[in-house]
């Protein structure tokens, strides 16, 4: 098992992460591509100290740009969990 600092790289806030946790008590994390639900969980929950009831992840693969000549670059591919905790607790954004 991974450490917890490797397996969650940080916090994603946006205005849809806002959104769901304000209404439905989920956070949005971006994590290490290779981690699974289980992995993630026990991160979270060592990381922060709240109880995690569910894990969605997402795999997003990432763009590909042009540089300044013909030649094509690529952004590089990442992942989303989508962490729910259970009613009353809660991580402080600021």
């Amino acid at each position: 098992m991974k450490d917890a600092g490797v397996i969650i790289k940080r916090l994603q806030l946006t205005e849809k992460g806002t959104h769901l946790s304000e209404t439905g008590n989920k956070y949005l994390f971006e994590v290490c591509p290779d981690a699974n639900k289980i992995e993630i969980k026990r991160a979270v929950e060592e990381s922060f100290g709240v109880s995690v009831t569910g894990v969605n992840t997402m795999n997003y693969t990432g763009k590909r740009k042009r540089n300044r000549s013909w030649r094509y670059g690529k952004r590089r591919d990442w992942k989303r969990a989508v962490v729910t905790l259970k009613e009353g607790d809660k991580i402080d954004l600021a």
